[in-house]
């Protein structure tokens, strides 16, 4: 016998209680000392210590996420302590068996244990009762009676004096308020929960609630600090060599509803794997989010599948709620991706039917609108029109559920052969949405709000194309194409009423179906989004100076042939993989069919291939000719698909393309038809009007010169550009600093910043210009009272943009044109440094003698000397704006 199983009386009962102490703050602790411990329990036939033990394994175990060995660990405590007549341990056991029965996700019988503890329980023991009772009503979405629990456990935790208790209530309360949309009071139960945990020498605990932190500033729109947090908790975790799967789910949420949709998708990827291998019954949630960001990120059949997965987790759980909102997802991923089937049809119908019943209005109204499509496209007239009279009465609420219903109203109106009628609703349901989009201050809302309006356009224009009329097709292009751009978003910081607004409606529209599904109805946060709508709207108009308060006018014709003059116009769509072309140059606007945007993708894809290995690949001759080759063959491609059948309308103008799409990213300089012209592009015609607006710099300008470190010719090049403008603000060195060049370009007239840029396609608002101390952002830019009238970034692929559904544009280019800026001139390839230098000081040379940027660019890029370097970056360079 050693000497722990011959421990009795006092000395094994102070041992136990150590234990239970230690797994109650330490997670996975001593394990080995339970083991021991236990069996000197049972030598010594000691119930009371081998409940203590018992339920001091089974905390550990829940700690370590084995929530089946905490449960069988936790019930042998109850079964020890209640066969030695030991109620007070017994009900204790049943507490925290409570607690695992909560995290399985098995309410009722979480309440049956707490029920059966109650009476022997007094003290902190109650107190903690009522904090477990009030988490059980916040797992099933009762937040209101959550709240007064949690007030009633305060107390009694207070007056017991229970930290550890205290700092779960304040971390679960925080949370509760968040949902609410209560971001205030959420933020200071968090830091509090933060610094009792810190008090406590429990970092893995104070991890947790960085993260929660990070997922409130995330919901606030401040994606900088909500970065800072979620990087804090991964160094804790990093540093501990452990992965909390549950916390991943926060996590994934938080980077959703900040864009970062590739690392959302890790992270959902990873907690599906460890909650599969715990067993854990948040693996549903798990697989629904990870279908949620597979759908963001454009990959359908995984959506499609994890979507699938969840619903079948949600149904063997019997959540039949949150079981609709999977299915929600599943019949969208296929829809999506192109499921036109009788057996699709059914499954909308039914999610329809299931949402409506939950009171998921605004997911089971866009249920109805794809089972009503799906009808109509398989001449099942009968059946579309019942979805669709369901669907038509929705016109109060928030605009994305009016602008769902005038869709409805559009198909119907469609259906009985009334085309303008149908138009009609279109547009009516496209004006909701720009009513709501010119008072969201936060460009990430006016993103998601412009993806309701994807269908309403693309129906649109559908039937303008079908009918062959030019001047229809430009106008639903413009309709749907970079709205959120305009007008300027007016940033949270500039009013603090404004921000804590935006900041509720943000996380209502993010969290709107989630809460829904926990408290069974959505008709309460409905109206809530309504009015917070409603009081953003009514608050930018009374801002005094607010810009971009009015109505955003599609452009007509008329004005934008005045703007013209002898340039040419070409604003490029596409519908069912088919590109089209709208001239409008002299006194007409015509319509062209294109290439197909299939092969156009594939060429776009090798000319830039072709391009960068031109400027960054192997040096052989061989290569060099056949990397040349390439690039000819492409572009010339590229040219007969775009520009050849435009080529009797635009002649020689120079021109003004708003592309679709990839066409983003066209290095349009390459292809033989705009070989030494002069090109302008633009998210659409408007904003190149808007653009056009502004006037040009005066001649007494306010320049700007900045060289960021890494580029070896940057302060050489910044150096030369001084002599052309000895007026100038010049920073190099350590003087450029993100924060000092932030406070130079506010309000200059002309700006160039020779910098490595670095485009973030998982998040734009991160794409960035790497200086001194470190990166300015595209979310530093924004806070910028004017930006600059005119701005060069001569980076590498500074000029590249997201496209997001509805050619919505995010990255350095989008927001300086969203902001004010005139004209951008970035390259949008990877562009040599040594060749870069002689085509910018052509360029500002050209813009010395009065030049357009456009002009200039193009005679600096015709000036240009023989070699592979020079053809790069005489390619890569784009002119943004107005030209």
């Amino acid at each position: 016998m050693d000497a722990t199983t011959a421990l009795g009386g006092t000395e094994l009962h102070r041992r136990a209680a150590l234990l239970l102490q230690q797994a109650e703050g330490d997670r996975g602790r001593d394990r080995a000392d339970g083991a021991e411990l236990l069996r000197a329990a049972v030598a010594a036939s000691d119930p009371a210590a081998r409940s203590v033990v018992e339920r001091a394994l089974g905390l550990s175990d829940r700690e370590l996420h084995d929530l089946r060995g905490a449960q069988q660990h936790l019930s042998r405590a109850v079964r020890c302590a209640e066969r030695g007549g030991l109620g007070t341990l017994a009900a204790q056991a049943r507490l925290n068996l409570a607690g695992v029965f909560i995290l399985r996700g098995e309410p009722t019988l979480a309440l049956r244990e707490l029920d059966r503890a109650a009476p022997a329980l007094t003290g902190r023991d109650r107190a903690r009762l009522e904090f477990q009772r009030a988490t059980v009503r916040y797992s099933q979405g009762e937040l209101g009676e959550a709240l007064a629990g949690y007030r009633r456990a305060l107390v009694g935790l207070r007056r017991a004096g229970d930290t550890l208790f205290l700092a779960k209530l304040h971390n679960n309360r925080g949370l509760l308020h968040l949902y609410r949309g209560e971001l205030g009071v959420a933020e200071a139960d968090l830091v509090e929960a933060e610094r009792i945990y810190t008090g406590l020498a429990m970092p893995a605990a104070a991890a947790d609630i960085h993260q929660n932190l990070g997922l409130l500033a995330a919901r606030r729109g401040d994606l900088p600090t909500a970065l800072s947090w979620l990087d804090r908790a991964d160094e804790w975790a990093r540093a501990a060599g452990t992965v909390d799967a549950v916390g991943l789910l926060d996590r994934c949420m938080a980077l959703l509803a900040a864009h970062l949709v590739v690392e959302a998708r890790q992270a959902a990827a990873t907690a599906v794997d460890l909650l599969e291998a715990e067993g854990h019954t948040q693996v549903a949630e798990a697989h629904w989010l990870l279908a949620s960001a597979a759908m963001l990120d454009g990959d359908l059949a995984a959506a499609r599948l994890a979507a699938a997965r969840a619903r079948q987790a949600f149904e063997r759980q019997r959540r039949p709620r949150w079981a609709a909102v999977a299915r929600h997802a599943e019949v969208r991923a296929a829809w999506q991706a192109g499921d036109r089937s009788p057996e699709l049809l059914d499954a909308a119908r039914r999610c329809a039917d299931d949402m409506a019943q939950a009171g998921l209005l605004v997911a089971g109204l866009d249920a109805r609108l794809i089972a009503a499509q799906l009808a109509l496209e398989l001449d099942r007239s009968r059946v579309a029109r019942g979805q669709l009279d369901l669907a038509r009465g929705a016109r109060r609420g928030p605009v994305d559920l009016r602008a769902r219903a005038w869709h409805a109203e559009a198909l119907s109106r469609l259906a009985d052969g009334n085309r303008r009628g149908a138009q009609a609703a279109l547009r009516a349901g496209l004006r909701a949405l720009d009513s709501g989009r010119r008072s969201l201050g936060a460009s990430e809302l006016r993103a998601h709000l412009s993806g309701h309006g994807l269908e309403l356009g693309r129906l649109g224009l559908r039937l303008a194309l079908e009918d062959r009329n030019p001047v229809r097709v430009l106008a639903w292009a413009e309709r749907s194409r970079a709205r959120s751009l305009t007008p300027r978003p007016i940033r949270p910081p500039d009013d603090p009423e404004l921000a804590e607004t935006l900041a509720e409606l943000r996380l209502v529209t993010a969290e709107l179906d989630q809460a829904a599904v926990e408290a069974g109805t959505t008709s309460r946060l409905l109206a809530r989004q309504a009015a917070l709508e409603r009081a953003i709207q009514l608050r930018v108009r009374r801002l005094a100076g607010a810009e971009g308060a009015g109505p955003m006018e599609d452009p007509s014709p008329a004005a934008l042939r005045d703007r013209l003059g002898q340039r040419a116009l070409i604003e490029i769509v596409q519908l069912d993989q088919v590109l089209y072309g709208v001239v409008v140059a002299g006194r007409r606007v015509t319509l062209h069919a294109l290439g197909d945007a299939v092969t156009v993708a594939a060429e776009l894809t090798s000319l830039r291939f072709g391009l960068e290995r031109l400027a960054f690949g192997h040096r052989s001759a061989r290569a060099r000719r056949a990397a040349a080759t390439a690039v000819r063959d492409a572009a010339a491609q590229l040219d007969t698909a775009l520009l050849a059948p435009l080529a009797s309308r635009i002649g020689d103008r120079p021109l003004v393309i708003a592309p679709t799409g990839l066409l983003h990213a066209v290095p349009w300089a390459a292809l033989p038809s705009c070989a030494g012209r002069p090109v302008t592009v633009a998210p659409s015609a408007g904003l190149w009007l808007r653009a056009g607006a502004t006037p040009p710099p005066a001649p007494a300008f306010r320049t700007v010169l900045a060289a960021g470190p890494g580029l070896p010719m940057a302060r050489q090049e910044v150096a030369e550009l001084a002599s052309r403008y000895p007026a100038a603000v010049c920073l190099s060195g350590a003087e450029a600093t993100a924060d000092a060049t932030a406070r130079a370009l506010d309000h200059a007239d002309l700006a160039h910043v020779a910098a490595h840029g670095r485009f973030r396609a998982d998040n734009p608002l991160l794409s960035s210009l790497r200086l001194h101390d470190g990166p300015l952002t595209v979310y530093d830019l924004e806070t910028l009272q004017r930006s600059p009238t005119t701005l060069v970034l001569p980076a590498c692929n500074s000029g590249l943009s997201e496209v997001r559904p509805g050619d919505e544009l995010t990255g350095l280019v989008a927001s300086l044109l969203c902001l004010g800026t005139r004209t951008v001139v970035a390259p949008v390839l990877a562009v040599p440094d040594a060749a870069t230098m002689p085509l910018m000081l052509a360029f500002h040379d050209g813009l010395g003698r009065g030049l357009p940027p456009a002009e200039a660019l193009a005679a600096a890029g015709a000036g240009l000397g023989p070699g592979d370097d020079a053809l790069v970056v005489a390619a890569g360079f784009v002119c943004f704006g107005a030209g």
